[in-house]
């Protein structure tokens, strides 16, 4: 497995990092006319404000897996992420691809990318029901944060998990 940028210029990529996203994320959706579905969809709108990082099948042909929006200082994709956080977003692993690191090395790349820019700490916000999520999030030293639990729009409820780095 390998995890890159999105491949701005490449159209298809953008693509398939969106399907996949969907995909991962249908369980908690409100059907296909759910208007996250949108949201999910628009990855080079999300690459060009933020960074998506995808891991790929190096094995067969760059086959997207799993894709995360790593949000830096100053992308109005950022949420809960403090002065000192960096923050990442819809972290997404195709349903094929579920419980084989996938997850494990996007969120490993947003913690590099964020000591990089000099954060002390890392913060997410996650569905309750995303307990897949939640079970790797604690396995790499993140705590819920129930203070900063949020809600976006009336009726979504979101859990802030955060870490030093």
């Amino acid at each position: 497995m390998l995890v890159r940028r999105l491949r701005s210029d490449d159209a298809g990529d953008a693509e398939a990092v969106g399907a996949l996203t969907v995909a991962a994320y249908e369980p908690f959706l409100d059907g296909p006319d759910d208007p996250y579905v949108a949201r999910l969809l628009d990855v080079a709108r999300r690459d060009a404000e933020a960074e998506v990082w995808v891991a790929v099948d190096d094995d067969h042909g760059g086959t997207p897996l799993g894709a995360v929006t790593y949000c830096p200082a100053g992308s109005p994709w950022r949420e809960v992420g403090r002065a000192h956080e960096g923050e990442f977003r819809m972290l997404a692993v195709a349903p094929h691809a579920q419980g084989r690191g996938v997850g494990r090395a996007l969120v490993t790349t947003c913690l590099e990318r964020s000591r990089d820019a000099g954060f002390t700490g890392m913060a997410l916000s996650s569905l309750p029901e995303q307990t897949g999520g939640h079970a790797l999030y604690r396995s790499m030293g993140f705590e819920r944060a129930p203070e900063r639990d949020w809600a976006p729009y009336p009726g979504v409820d979101l859990w802030v998990f955060a870490r030093g780095l």
